[in-house]
């Protein structure tokens, strides 16, 4: 059993800026650039696009844990822009408490807990912010949903942007989701389960999906589990900035214009999505 110790550490594994490691990202590099030209073989597009200053990127991923397409795209940042140029990106709170050896490496990439407390604390650093706002549904999608935008309605992204008055940076990608193969979402039914035998998740820990999918290395896996995605291709495009027509405390408070707003985001991604996948099979 693990410590008290060592859990209050786990625990607060992304919720500060601090634990971001510029010689570890440094050292993170070689072995991004050899996964981006060799094993994922990356095609990308639009990086000239992204204005100068902070910026909020807004994506959709895939693949799983290993979600190779934000490692790819974090990889492209560094090498574009430099790592004195930071980005923080926003993690799930769920995985960060089911992994914690993998969460202690991705803080010191720069992931921080995707709450509104520390994707403020970025910007009022000076940093940009990656976010997803689908989360882990976003990353677990269905395969038979590769090809759909999923922000699962988290519109908290907008009052971010309104509030900081930053431009948002669409991305996407293609392909990612073919290095794990998710089959469909059991979790309704484990938790219909669960709840009758009144048995608690393992660690207390809600994965919010149960997928079922076709990957490495356990072949059909069942879970949100670690996971070695396949080499296959994978294409990313980073879209041109979307600005809004009102900033501010008030634009934040109306509804219908961050649903509109929202809306706007969300479509400009499926276009994208929906155009770079034409390019991809043509």
């Amino acid at each position: 059993m693990p410590s008290t110790r060592s859990v209050n550490a786990s625990s607060r594994l992304g919720w500060n800026l601090e634990s971001r490691d510029r010689d570890f990202i440094e050292s993170l590099m070689p072995i991004w650039d050899w996964l981006y030209q060799y094993y994922f073989r990356v095609q990308t597009s639009g990086w000239e696009t992204v204005p100068d200053g902070q910026v909020l990127v807004v994506g959709s991923h895939n693949g799983g844990l290993a979600a190779p397409d934000m490692h790819m795209m974090m990889y492209d940042w560094f090498r574009r822009f430099g790592i004195d140029r930071p980005v923080y990106g926003l993690m799930h709170a769920q995985l960060s408490k089911s992994f914690p050896p993998g969460t202690e490496l991705a803080v010191k990439a720069g992931a921080i807990i995707a709450h509104p407390t520390m994707a403020r604390a970025a910007l009022d650093s000076g940093a940009s912010v990656l976010v997803y706002p689908g989360g882990v549904k976003d990353l677990f999608r269905p395969h038979n949903q590769r090809d759909r935008i999923c922000f699962n309605n988290n519109s908290g992204f907008i009052k971010l942007a309104l509030q900081y008055e930053v431009p948002i940076v669409p991305a996407i990608s293609w392909g990612a989701h073919d290095t794990l193969i998710i089959l469909g979402d059991l979790y309704p039914l484990v938790k219909q389960l669960r709840d009758y035998l009144k048995s608690p998740w393992p660690g207390a820990i809600d994965p919010i999906v149960f997928p079922l999918y076709l990957g490495l290395p356990w072949g059909i896996g069942l879970g949100p589990l670690p996971n070695v995605p396949l080499p296959i291709q994978v294409h990313t495009r980073v879209l041109p900035p979307i600005t809004f027509s009102r900033y501010g405390i008030e634009a934040m408070r109306d509804r219908d214009y961050i649903h509109a707003c929202y809306q706007q985001v969300h479509n400009t991604l499926q276009v994208g999505l929906d155009q770079l996948k034409v390019e991809v099979e043509r």
